[in-house]
């Protein structure tokens, strides 16, 4: 288990370096494609071995069929749509919040009211703020304590749920004492 677990993270790692790279330079010529990819993968410990190009070359036409990369006429790779999202999705689920010295001793709280019918979507709101450091309080109610509005707005943007999410700043919570612990601020008032 593993071992596939490493395998899927590494193979999640090579998608990700191709699209950030086709996306860098805007439009790749295949033949340029492999170098670029070669030194970043380097970079992140992805041992060099004889499948190298195979495993570049294999990720590359997986995100060609996904739709998240195309060829233009001229032969060139170009990021799609489709990819500038998921990209953006990688960025998000990376995203860590610059925690200011002073807590301003205000609440963040999203709160979102998804139908049944997006259950799937609803559920990647929920992994999506615990990746990136919200408390649940409720399984559609979330807080943080420092300024991110504007994470939220990209969120609303990238799952498409607009006036379904809303952002409060609150003041006082009631019974605040274990956000205050899981956050790592000051139990005094």
């Amino acid at each position: 288990m593993e071992q596939e677990s490493r395998r899927k993270t590494k193979r999640a790692n090579i998608q990700k370096i191709i699209l950030q790279t086709v996306a860098g330079v805007g439009l790749l010529s295949v033949a340029l494609f492999a170098p670029n990819v070669l030194s970043a993968l380097q970079k992140l410990g992805f041992m060099p071995h004889g499948r190298q190009k195979d495993v570049i070359r294999d990720s590359r036409r997986k995100l060609v069929k996904l739709g998240y990369l195309e060829y233009t006429p001229s032969k060139l790779l170009r990021l799609t749509l489709k990819g500038e999202a998921r990209l953006r999705q990688f960025s998000i689920h990376e995203y860590r919040f610059k925690k200011p010295k002073r807590w301003d001793k205000k609440w963040r709280v999203l709160i979102f009211d998804i139908r049944e019918e997006r259950r799937p979507t609803r559920d990647k709101i929920r992994r999506t703020l615990a990746a990136i450091g919200f408390v649940r309080l409720q399984d559609s109610v979330w807080v943080y304590p420092y300024d991110c509005e504007d994470l939220i707005n990209l969120l609303k943007a990238d799952f498409y749920i607009g006036k379904d999410m809303l952002y409060m700043i609150v003041e006082s919570l009631e019974y605040d004492t274990r956000l205050r612990q899981a956050f790592g601020l000051r139990l005094d008032s």
